[in-house]
């Protein structure tokens, strides 16, 4: 298609490496790129290019693209005439037409692909851009099991209605690819660039995910929360809730209403009204305005209609919710996936896939010390590794050695109160506490998270044994961070 298609490809799969690694890293991104030549019939080997060459799927299985979407165009019947006042907008809106055509016709043909093969994997498309002389398609896949098993908004999604985190990051991300391929078409040297930092895509998820939930689809949610959660109330963090809903919503029962609404923007003055907020009474708001206090009604009642709530929960830290469930947790202006206690069977999965010859006992008592981990509220870190025993010797003097006894719960309790990771065996048997853990640097790495998170990343990273790290970190946040996913 183009002399550079090969470098930006691996740039586009590094690119998506590290934006969907830092929300979840069993997403296990894949990108590839689909061009359907505009100017050559379906019958023609050279019309579809599949980029890299080596993918799993063949060219000539997108090789009825342009005949789907041109059934599509005959479903939708005659359109409306619009008349434009320049000749050049009416091929443009024309050619956008079908562009979404094309679009809609390649998610099908992935959708059935996917199907037929019976692969665990969610496909995403961009919408195609001329370029010389193809129609090129990013396509990103992502591992289907990890992608559905976050809550998702009701109701429609599609390009601008994301209906997740994950979700709207696929769609910041496709849209930062096909803004370099625009870019490059137009400059001089034609190499697309994704230079964008990963943590800013993120952002922009997050904004496109709060233009989605907010009423009326106001702009400037996202940043209006982010400015009253870095304030604080007469040295107090802000903490509170906040219920989003158009104006004397049926589901919201009222207790306190403003005289004269105030402005989202205004951040002081909407901290300093979180301060009435208590229980199920917080703030409410159009996503424009505060004009009151007011409830939401229960689940059982006949007004009952599922909310989207801000909870500011400490400072620079708030979430989003909808219907009990949260769809994104912001720290210092970072948007995240819940980390909440860990899940029984993720956590089977993952030490079976680590440590394939633990039986279930074994994993239940290992699940037993993970759990007494996770609700350790200053931050903890428990390290199992086949090797715990040479690596204790080799951290010996970064870590405090003990005597081989098997751990239990109420003795991990008392050896992670102290800085530094627990280190056993995956028998249970504990080797090291206040373990210092170390390894090489790598971009596997989240600057936005503390040393704790980032020193278990980089030692399962660099570790010659097979090794799981629970991370329990002080903002609550918890991560599996199994060895196996990293080499």
């Amino acid at each position: 298609m183009w002399e550079h298609q090969s470098l930006f490809r691996v740039s586009a799969q590094l690119f998506a490496e590290g934006i969907f690694n830092l929300l979840d890293r069993n997403l296990r991104p894949e990108v590839f790129l689909l061009g359907l030549a505009s100017g050559r019939e379906e019958d023609d080997p050279q019309s579809v290019v599949v980029e890299p060459a080596s993918l799993r799927y063949t060219p000539a299985e997108f090789g009825s693209i342009k005949s789907l979407a041109a059934s599509f165009e005959q479903d939708i019947g005659p359109r409306e005439n619009v008349y434009h006042l320049h000749p050049q907008d009416h091929d443009r809106m024309e050619k956008q037409h079908w562009y979404e055509l094309v679009c809609r016709a390649t998610d099908q043909t992935m959708q059935q692909i996917v199907k037929k093969r019976q692969e665990n994997r969610r496909s995403f498309c961009s919408t195609p851009l001329s370029l010389n002389g193809y129609l090129v398609v990013v396509v990103v896949q992502l591992a289907a099991d990890a992608f559905n098993a976050y809550y998702t908004l009701p109701g429609k999604q599609g390009q601008t209605w994301p209906a997740s985190l994950p979700h709207a990051a696929v769609l910041e991300f496709l849209h930062e690819c096909t803004r370099a391929l625009r870019e490059a078409d137009t400059a001089d040297n034609e190499q697309p660039v994704l230079d964008r930092d990963y943590n800013e895509v993120l952002r922009g998820a997050g904004r496109r995910l709060m233009l989605r939930i907010s009423p009326g689809n106001m702009h400037g949610l996202y940043d209006a929360c982010l400015g009253v959660a870095a304030l604080r109330h007469e040295g107090d963090e802000g903490r509170g809730t906040m219920l989003l809903g158009r104006r004397q919503h049926a589901a919201i029962v009222p207790v306190l209403t403003l005289e004269t609404p105030v402005p989202l923007r205004d951040h002081r003055s909407i901290r300093k009204l979180l301060e009435l907020t208590e229980g199920r009474t917080g703030l409410v708001s159009d996503a424009s305005h505060v004009f009151g206090l007011g409830y939401a009604v229960e689940e059982g009642d006949a007004r009952y209609e599922p909310l989207a709530t801000v909870h500011f929960t400490n400072h620079y830290g708030w979430e989003l919710r909808h219907a009990g469930h949260t769809l994104m947790r912001v720290v210092s202006n970072t948007p995240r996936l819940p980390q909440g206690k860990v899940q029984a069977d993720n956590f089977a999965r993952v030490v079976r896939q680590v440590f394939p010859d633990v039986n279930d006992e074994g994993v239940d008592y290992l699940w037993e010390l993970a759990l007494e981990a996770s609700g350790q509220s200053h931050g903890t870190m428990l390290c199992i590794s086949t090797g715990a025993k040479p690596e204790a010797e080799r951290l010996r003097r970064q870590c405090f050695r003990v005597v081989p006894r098997p751990m239990t719960a109420p003795v991990l309790r008392q050896a992670s109160s102290i800085d530094g990771a627990v280190l056993i065996e995956p028998t249970g048997v504990c080797y090291a506490i206040g373990v210092i853990l170390d390894g090489q640097a790598t971009e596997k790495g989240d600057s936005s998270r503390g040393a704790r998170y980032n020193s278990a990343v980089r030692y399962v990273s660099s570790s010659p044994y097979p090794c799981l790290a629970v991370v329990v970190s002080e903002d609550g946040w918890i991560d599996l961070l199994p060895s196996a996913l990293h080499t």
